[in-house]
């Protein structure tokens, strides 16, 4: 499928401090055009056509009215994480958008993490690594 038949996404940006992770954007290249805020502020009329979806990572870009406003195409905003208390779904809701999470990606590594510092604590390993 060419680029230009690629539903398109709107993110905040590609790596750096505040971007989607260059590896997940290249997965999502895979199936979308993605657009950056940059690329879309600066030529609204033509991309917002395009943008058929919002990619929230790390709660950015932020889902305002006026950003839904401008993008009549909007489906759905897919969420990258867990909870979805930084979105007002009611007013998403009334633009027919829907909403998306993935409320059970950080389950697996967070029992992981718990144990290994539960055995960590329990074990004295910190301890015993400073001392040595």
């Amino acid at each position: 499928m060419a680029e230009e038949e690629l539903p398109g996404v709107l993110i905040l940006d590609i790596g750096g401090t505040q971007g989607v992770l260059e590896n997940l954007a290249a997965l999502l290249k895979k199936h979308f055009h993605l657009i950056t805020m940059k690329e879309f502020l600066g030529n609204k009329e033509e991309m917002s056509k395009k943008i058929k979806s919002v990619f929230v990572f790390e709660c950015r870009p932020a889902i305002d009215r006026e950003l839904l406003e401008s993008l009549p195409n909007l489906k759905v905003i897919g969420n990258s994480g867990v909870g979805v208390d930084h979105l007002d779904l009611k007013m998403i809701s009334s633009f027919g958008v829907k909403v998306t999470n993935t409320p059970r990606s950080v389950a697996d590594p967070t029992a992981d993490i718990g144990m290994a510092l539960m055995l960590a604590s329990a074990r004295r390993l910190v301890e015993g690594n400073v001392l040595n």
